[in-house]
């Protein structure tokens, strides 16, 4: 799973020719068959956290005092981490070469599968 937080959004729009990229970059992604699913998540200042400390359940409405704000997740099923490390390296060159001024991170991360918990022999 790859997720992208904010850091510095440019005042202006993302441009067309960016949105376009990040579509074409979607659909090879789809077609190599490693894409699995990608959305885009509403700002913190519209979530909650819910916490577990000292044996107690505590609800905090957002917005939260990270830095970096997560705006979106893809779910990649791939070979290796180097392969995730392109994907989102590809993905992160277009806003650098398309949206000037935009700042922010890829932060990939494996989904556990079954297998990870299959009982030892």
């Amino acid at each position: 799973m790859i997720t992208l937080s904010l850091s510095e959004q440019p005042q202006t729009p993302p441009p067309a020719e960016l949105m376009e990229a990040i579509a074409k970059l979607g659909e090879e992604a789809t077609a190599a068959g490693v894409l699995l699913d990608t959305a885009g998540l509403a700002p913190s200042d519209q979530g909650a956290r819910v916490e577990l400390t000292g044996g107690r359940l505590s609800v905090t409405d957002g917005p939260f005092a990270e830095s970096k704000e997560l705006i979106s997740y893809a779910l990649y099923q791939v070979g290796s981490k180097e392969e995730a490390v392109e994907w989102a390296s590809r993905f992160l060159r277009l806003h650098r070469d398309l949206w000037a001024g935009w700042e922010g991170q890829a932060d990939i991360r494996r989904v556990f599968g079954p297998e990870d918990f299959a009982a030892s022999a």
